[in-house]
């Protein structure tokens, strides 16, 4: 007599389970993890991150040391990477750079994140006119030539670091207002809107259950394609001299070092770019990885 009383419970917490087990984010998760290179890109990427924010504390010399009598030396047990021209550490100079490096990325790719997704549910979701001038705007802006307008920003303004963020950013949301746009104009449209609608669901709550769930994969898929496009922008902006200044460091601004002094120190652009090329490969990894996950027409098996 005891035993079905308590066998409802545990049929009911299954139940419950399964009903959480079932959600996008729990199925991506799943697809996530069954991906090697996806989560081989993410525990990169968290390692870089984690390295960028003790850099101050394990950074093996300091940031401007400078030791004129060493020179560009080559790897050596005291010097893992070697050493630039003016003898200050190249592991710790990579180290610094990546702060700003992933920095750059990540702000840029918020400020084009939070531009882009706003315009482009705005156009979509009220569609007619509104859209149309937005849209306008939008085509309008892609025809202007972004690197001169960007050079024209540091050299009016000058080369100061926040307004690189804000730059960067500023030119990158065109696509994300086009994708998210998109999304949007198709998601209305679908069967399942139009019964939530008959069934008295209010139009918040279609957005947060129905059309916010399925633009955030295209959009978390092109935010991780959008980090490395931005620091591959500032690594061009730095290597012509328009990006981050001494005596700070970047990625792109060592790689622009190494060019020039490749032939007789190679450790120099080969160590910088290899750091650039990893993070970008593990970046596009990870989205290809996301994109699979958060497609809501395979969630499930």
């Amino acid at each position: 007599m005891n035993s079905i009383p308590e066998s409802r419970p545990q049929a009911g917490q299954e139940q419950e389970q399964e009903e959480r087990g079932s959600s996008l984010w729990h199925d991506a998760w799943i697809k996530l993890r069954k991906n090697r290179l996806a989560i081989c890109g993410l525990v990169i990427l968290l390692l870089l991150c984690l390295v960028s924010l003790l850099t101050p504390w394990i950074a093996p010399y300091g940031y401007e040391e400078q030791n004129l009598l060493l020179g560009a030396s080559a790897p050596s047990a005291q010097h893992w990477l070697g050493t630039d021209i003016f003898g200050r550490d190249m592991l710790t100079r990579i180290m610094y750079g990546g702060r700003v490096s992933l920095t750059v990325g990540l702000i840029a790719t918020a400020v084009a994140l939070i531009i882009g997704v706003l315009w482009g549910a705005t156009a979509g979701f009220i569609g007619g006119r509104v859209d149309a001038v937005m849209m306008r705007l939008v085509d309008i802006l892609y025809a202007l030539p972004f690197m001169i307008f960007i050079v024209l920003l540091m050299v009016v303004f000058g080369r100061n670091i926040f307004l690189l963020f804000f730059a960067i950013g500023a030119v990158e949301w065109l696509t994300m207002a086009r994708i998210v746009r998109g999304q949007v104009m198709n998601l209305r449209k679908q069967e399942f809107v139009e019964a939530a609608y008959s069934l008295g669901l209010s139009q918040w709550t279609i957005i947060r259950r129905h059309i916010i769930p399925n633009t955030l994969g295209p959009v978390i898929v092109y935010t991780t394609l959008t980090i490395p496009s931005v620091m591959l922008l500032e690594a061009f902006l730095s290597f012509l001299g328009l990006g981050i200044q001494p005596p700070q460091s970047s990625w792109g601004l060592l790689i622009s070092y190494g060019v020039e002094t490749m032939e007789e120190f190679p450790w120099l652009l080969i160590f910088p770019g290899l750091t650039l090329s990893l993070t970008l490969f593990a970046l596009n990894f990870l989205g290809d990885g996301l994109r699979d996950a958060l497609d809501p027409r395979t969630s499930k098996d």
